[in-house]
């Protein structure tokens, strides 16, 4: 495979592997073990098993090795890890590589299950997390020190749509020998250049644009080759977290498509933001690639202007005004996915974030107000008639 190639052409032709019949669609490997020769051939395996070689599912599939190598060249990575879920990517990556006495900066604003990963799980075990404002970098360098082992932050935050620098943070933390981890998903590969900004590891979860349809859950983690292969694979292959050759399939199929639908979707979803910006029934209008957002000059630089598929909208009369603004919506869809060809959205307070203390939601900027909007790739024009007809009847 060319390392030459236009991100468009890795996605659709990176680390394919034919078998003997020459098919043109990917073909998926549906076996949990693999056939060896001889009790000699099995015992060398085992030892050292070479690049075209499986073992057992759990290890390794012909059929994920193609999705791990495709998107691992998309990205710019060296090697990938599939995983059986987005969440499986990121607690599989920062406990593999975290130890009792670790300690770990992350930024605040957080999905979810990610600040449950990092409050709950690695606390548990004796890791040591301290949170800071991702936006202020005066926090970063004070949070930082020797002894930190890793820094944590989405590139984007679910779903105020904080916008982290990632060069900036990373050189602090390369700067005491830590390993910064990006959880790369609002960004999407489409628009990412994470490793190539400093980042040592970036997540996805391919449940979302990578898949883009709503048919499976996945995750990828990307880095080095050592950092996967000595560091993650170790751990996830006797865990049980790997990606099954099916879902992998699904995602082979959804990188195909990837960069078409993400830049779609993207500019839908600017349109939005511009024409939504102002109204009356909108306390905020939240978008990173608007002129207004206060991260707009990082992401002109960050992520080549575009803002991604996401944008929030806070309604002025709360909650109310909020549930009513969903109900009356005839074209989205009422979810808590993001990244699908179905235009998606949630009420972060009541569904993604509810288990948050109020002043923590109060911290993170999700007021009872806020929706999250993840844009599908339905007609621009239909989708913004759509919300104002809905904001109409709130107001």
């Amino acid at each position: 495979m060319s390392s030459k190639w236009h991100p468009r052409t890795a996605a659709v032709h990176g680390g394919t592997r034919r078998s003997q019949y020459g098919e043109v669609s990917e073909a998926i490997f549906l076996t949990q073990g693999f056939v060896y020769d001889s009790a000699e051939a099995a015992a060398q395996r085992f030892e050292a098993a070479g690049e075209d070689e499986f073992i057992y599912a759990r290890y390794g599939n012909p059929t994920v090795a193609m999705f791990e190598e495709r998107i691992a060249m998309l990205e710019g990575a060296e090697d990938g890890f599939a995983t059986a879920s987005g969440m499986a990517a990121v607690s599989g990556a920062l406990t593999s590589m975290l130890k009792a006495g670790d300690r770990v900066v992350s930024a605040r604003a957080l999905f979810g299950s990610c600040l449950y990963v990092l409050e709950e799980v690695l606390t548990r075990y004796g890791v040591e997390v301290e949170f800071v404002d991702g936006t202020d970098l005066d926090a970063w360098r004070a949070a930082i020190t020797p002894d930190t082992r890793a820094v944590f932050f989405e590139s984007i935050s679910n779903p105020t749509l904080e916008v982290i620098d990632i060069a900036a943070v990373s050189e602090l933390a390369h700067a005491v020998g830590a390993t910064v981890l990006v959880d790369n998903v609002f960004a999407t590969p489409v628009f990412s250049d994470a490793i190539a900004q400093g980042a040592d590891v970036v997540i996805y979860s391919a449940t979302k644009h990578i898949d883009g349809q709503g048919r499976a859950l996945g995750g990828i983690i990307l880095g080095t080759q050592e950092f996967i292969r000595k560091t993650v694979e170790p751990y996830m292959k006797h865990t049980g977290g790997a990606m099954s050759p099916f879902t992998a399939w699904v995602m082979l199929k959804g990188l195909e498509t990837l960069d078409l639908r993400v830049r779609a979707q993207a500019a839908t979803a600017a349109e939005l933001a511009d024409a939504l910006h102002g109204h009356d029934a909108l306390a905020r209008v939240i978008y990173p690639g608007h002129a207004q957002h206060a991260q707009n000059a990082l992401v002109q630089r960050q992520m080549g202007g575009s803002g991604g598929t996401v944008l929030s909208l806070d309604l002025a009369g709360g909650q109310e005004a909020a549930f009513a603004f969903l109900n009356a919506l005839t074209i989205p869809i009422i979810s808590n996915n993001l990244g699908d060809a179905k235009s998606i959205l949630t009420h972060p307070a009541t569904t993604t974030h509810q288990r948050l203390p109020q002043d923590q939601k109060d911290a993170l900027g999700i007021t009872p107000g806020l929706v999250r909007m993840s844009v599908g790739l339905e007609a621009s024009a239909d989708l913004l008639a759509d919300v104002l007809q809905a904001l109409e009847k709130v107001q």
